[in-house]
């Protein structure tokens, strides 16, 4: 189970296997859209929450975590 966000004080999470998310290719993605490419979506988060998403680092793991997501099979 991935963390994935808050409901009030009462903290949710969801499962990280399967997913309904359609792919660009047509093949069904392995995982939810929220557990894939970790590697690339903490820094995301990390800069967007620190210099917001117009920063010129941002912008560029924002496209590299679309880019994962992409070769995961995601249509994002």
């Amino acid at each position: 189970l991935q963390r994935d966000f808050h409901e009030g004080a009462r903290e949710v999470t969801m499962p990280c296997d399967g997913g309904k998310n359609g792919g660009g290719d047509g093949a069904k993605p392995k995982k939810k859209i929220c557990c894939a490419c970790p590697e690339t979506k903490e820094p995301r988060d990390l800069c967007i929450a620190e210099k917001g998403p117009e920063h010129e680092d941002c912008v560029k793991l924002i496209e590299a975590h679309k880019k994962c997501l992409r070769a995961e099979g995601f249509d994002v």
